[in-house]
């Protein structure tokens, strides 16, 4: 068994925690998935409740593999292929906005034909856009507080990407911007410029709600009454008020007490919506207790962590924005995920990354895990060298 453990620690190059966290929240997932899915399996397949969790654990198969293909390849190559990613999914982003699968009033999939396989193309656009920046800031850091060289430049396809990815799911684009914000911040952008955007994006932000509530509901368009709603059920202290899947989220939380460990027990899994991603952070408190929602939490914490050590560690400016880049953009994301579960936030669309079940954005987030892991393995192959020398 030693032997065993031992060879595939050996296959498995990086930062041996991170690896780690991956696979606890991978368990954790396959664990939560099956639990969540059971009215799922009854409704569409009969009762079948394997059908889920065999069809997720593939899904989290395959992600691992992308995840050690993507670990293995040398991070500096991903400087090119961000470029090409990059002019990608900017036209798969403006087809996804005008001819995409709509699903809930919102045209975030592109299902793509003879192979009838749906996936988001913000999950792509992310991926590319931040490997993009990390690209710009680390070949112009001799200029990196130029406003023409290097912050117009690097600004525009950022404005670009989440103003396309903006119409159909907001949270996503806010989520991205925000990431990129703080590259440009990493990356030593002047700060003065960086004021100026934080100027122009509160001002956006004060314009959009103001249109918001400005605007009679028959003359909103595409999915500003959702968001219009969605604010409003936040902000308002009428319990009445509150949203259905929030009520059922606290419900499940509560029954879940301080210690549980009670796998597959779950009752609010019958009642709340999408409880194998949106939420699912809800039903793990509800069989495993305020703790396991803890453990949660730690583990993304612990991923952080590890990814800025890499970051520390990284002798090269494109290595370093690289990993701390796609490490942020994910944490974030399970951060957001979380707090709407607790209802910190108004509702989102977000998912618990390598927790939820999905198809393709769990591969595009085993694919960034795997690019950070790159970073982490080249760090440690640059290591042994010099203490071979």
């Amino acid at each position: 068994m030693n032997l065993s453990v031992q060879w595939i620690l050996s296959k498995l190059g990086g930062d041996k925690i991170m690896w780690l966290v991956v696979f606890c929240l991978s368990l954790f997932s396959i664990l939560a998935v099956y639990s969540s899915t059971g009215t799922l399996a009854y409704k569409y397949q009969s009762g079948n409740t394997e059908y889920y969790l065999l069809k997720h654990f593939s899904i989290l198969l395959l992600g691992f593999i992308l995840m050690y293909i993507a670990h293995i390849f040398n991070y500096k190559y991903y400087s090119k292929i961000s470029i090409v990613l990059l002019y990608i999914s900017i036209p798969l982003l403006i087809i996804t906005l005008f001819a995409g699968t709509n699903i809930n009033q919102a045209n975030r999939w592109l299902t793509l034909p003879i192979i009838n396989l749906t996936f988001q193309t913000s999950d792509l656009a992310k991926l590319s856009l931040i490997m993009y920046t990390a690209r710009f800031l680390s070949r112009r850091q001799q200029d990196i507080k130029d406003f023409r060289k290097t912050f117009l430049p690097v600004l525009v396809p950022i404005v670009i990407v989440c103003l396309i990815i903006a119409p159909a799911d907001f949270s996503s684009s806010a989520m991205l911007f925000f990431t990129c914000f703080l590259l440009l911040f990493i990356g030593r952008v002047n700060l003065k410029y960086l004021g100026l955007l934080v100027g122009g994006g509160i001002v956006g932000i004060l314009l959009m709600f103001t249109l918001l509530f400005a605007l009679p509901d028959n003359m909103m368009v595409g999915r500003m009454s959702t968001w219009k709603k969605r604010v409003e059920n936040f902000a308002n202290s009428d319990k009445s008020e509150t949203p259905y899947q929030v009520k059922q989220a606290k419900i499940a939380i509560a029954k879940g007490g301080v210690f549980k460990i009670d796998p597959g027990s779950s009752v609010q899994r019958n009642y709340l919506p999408h409880p194998y991603s949106d939420f699912i952070y809800a039903i793990i408190i509800e069989e495993y207790g305020l703790i396991g929602g803890f453990f949660i939490v730690f583990l993304y914490i612990l991923f952080l962590y590890r990814s800025i050590r890499i970051v520390a560690k990284s002798p090269k400016a494109f290595g370093a924005l690289l990993a701390v880049g796609l490490s942020i953009s994910l944490v974030i994301q399970a951060m957001i995920n979380m707090a709407v579960t607790v209802n910190l936030l108004p509702v989102t669309g977000l998912t618990l990354p390598m927790v939820s079940m999905g198809g393709s954005s769990l591969w595009f987030t085993s694919i960034a895990i795997g690019i950070i892991l790159s970073v982490s393995r080249d760090i440690e192959k640059n290591a042994e060298k010099e203490a071979l020398a």
